[in-house]
């Protein structure tokens, strides 16, 4: 699961990203509320944190722009504006969520946890693909009842492939759902993860599509 920071204060957007990249989800940051369109039309992400007070481009503003483009990337405000109004223009605005600095990150967490099951449906995120579950929140994943340990981006790909069961995902998209713009990636690093899944889950757990990428059988 990949998130987009959108945040001015460079010390708090550096510590909600270190947290959250504890969490397993690759992050990524801006500071500039023009900033935001370009980044989500370019890339994919799973959801935005914005802050409103934003050089520039204000967050309710880039906000909108956002959802003019029809982008329907789940938002959660984070911002400092506690008053009713600044609530009611951020949720008209488009945002799905909105928390008032300072919080704590544990309840940011579980807001992120709350709004990525809505984005995917069911109450519960746990996965079953033919003998595998994996659960996203707890980062664990059993094939046939047995635990498998998981490195970090090796649980990342196989939940973003899984999540996308029998569908083809191309190197792009999964390399983007691993690894963020600051991240020093080796050609073959996707390569790399997708031998050592089959190493631990079977040769059969994930497919090579030549020429396009990858995918996950569903059946």
């Amino acid at each position: 699961m990949r998130i987009l920071i959108v945040e001015d204060d460079r010390s708090l957007a550096s510590g909600l990203s270190r947290a959250l990249s504890a969490d397993g989800y690759t992050v990524d940051v801006i500071h500039e509320g023009d900033q935001l369109v370009p980044a989500v039309s370019r890339e994919h992400f799973d959801l935005v944190l914005l802050d409103l007070g934003l050089p520039g481009l204000d967050g309710v503003s880039a906000l909108r722009r956002l959802r003019k483009g029809e982008q329907p990337v789940p938002v959660i405000i984070i911002t400092a504006r506690d008053q009713l109004q600044d609530r009611v223009s951020g949720l008209d605005a488009g945002a799905d969520d909105y928390l008032v600095k300072p919080f704590e990150i544990d309840e940011l967490r579980a807001r992120i946890r709350a709004r990525l099951r809505r984005k995917e449906g069911p109450a519960s995120r746990t996965l079953v693909v033919r003998d595998l579950e994996i659960d996203p929140d707890a980062m664990v994943v059993y094939r046939a009842g047995e635990a498998v340990a998981l490195q970090r981006r090796e649980f990342a790909l196989l939940n973003e492939l899984a999540s996308n069961a029998g569908r083809v995902l191309t190197r792009d998209r999964l390399e983007q759902a691993l690894y963020g713009w600051t991240d020093d990636v080796e050609s073959n690093a996707l390569e790399v993860h997708v031998h050592h899944l089959r190493k631990k889950l079977g040769a059969d757990c994930i497919r090579t599509v030549r020429g396009v990428g990858y995918t996950m059988p569903g059946e």
